[in-house]
């Protein structure tokens, strides 16, 4: 795979292990750290954001992922113009402040996308891969930015919710669970080559907890390997997840091993981008399974 210039920086794909620190600019995030209050008063979302920038980057995130709209089981959605105040504040500060960071903005949305790239973000990480908004490829080509493609056959009614370990997504109905993921995942590569999206800025995400069962969830990242077989780098987001918190029977402010593993083992089958909360441990779990498997 070709390297991908980025920022001003080279993501050179299998050298090593890139970490994406989380920066949930909402109220109602599942693993309890969003940024704004419940209900969400004051904007701009103040140090709060910032605080946890710094703290990323000192740590050893990459890519700082900025996002407005909680996808947890159960959340409401959120409109554009809402949206776009609880991400651009946040996303020009970071840039004020560490203009060689590079931010990636977590939308499904064409304008969300479009004032966040105006603001400085360069990468769009679209959760439900180009299909929700027909307007995001275009976006997306016209800046000639790389975009995230997740797999996801979520339904947002149908959710189920455990005492102590929160709500998960049921599963969806699949024939065969790789190649049905596999398959989808192409229709949204499908859908960003139409657009002019070049083969070289698509990256692909297997979509942990959206529609699947714990089960279904370990056997993606067991098999990682198969969706990078795809040819495109691959991002993997197992952190503080359900599936975690199942397997483990504990809420999600317990789930940092359980994540390092889901990390560990995701690193060794094949992912390219580790999608985190916890910066600074995952950072260090990234580095030594790099040296075990990328030597």
């Amino acid at each position: 795979m070709r390297p991908l210039a980025l920022g001003g920086r080279t993501l050179a794909w299998g050298s090593r292990t890139y970490v994406m620190g989380i920066l949930n600019a909402t109220p109602d995030s599942f693993s309890g750290d969003g940024l704004l209050p419940s209900p969400p008063s004051a904007l701009p979302l103040g140090e709060g954001g910032m605080e946890q920038a710094r703290r990323f980057l000192d740590s050893g995130a990459d890519i700082l992922d900025v996002g407005g709209e909680s996808t947890r089981p159960g959340s409401q959605p959120v409109q554009a113009d809402e949206e776009m105040r609880r991400v651009i504040p946040l996303i020009r500060a970071i840039l004020a402040e560490f203009p060689e960071a590079l931010v990636s903005v977590d939308t499904c949305k064409a304008e969300v996308a479009e004032a966040a790239i105006g603001a400085g973000a360069r990468l769009v990480n679209d959760v439900w891969g180009l299909r929700a908004d027909p307007g995001l490829a275009g976006v997306v080509a016209k800046h000639r930015l790389p975009v995230i493609l997740m797999h996801n056959r979520s339904r947002p009614a149908s959710v189920e919710v455990r005492d102590r370990l929160g709500a998960a997504y049921l599963a969806a109905e699949y024939t065969d669970l790789l190649e049905d993921v596999r398959r989808d995942l192409l229709e949204s590569v499908a859908l960003a080559r139409a657009a002019g999206i070049p083969d070289e800025r698509i990256i692909l995400d297997p979509g942990l907890g959206f529609g699947k069962t714990v089960a279904q969830n370990l056997e993606l990242v067991d098999r990682l390997g198969e969706v990078r077989a795809l040819g495109f780098p691959v991002l993997l987001g197992p952190s503080r997840k359900s599936f975690i918190g199942y397997t483990l029977d504990l809420p999600p402010d317990q789930r940092l091993e359980g994540t390092a593993a889901a990390v560990a083992v995701g690193i060794a089958r094949g992912a390219d981008i580790v999608r985190v909360h916890d910066v600074q441990a995952m950072a260090r779990v990234a580095r030594m399974t790099d040296a075990l498997v990328r030597r």
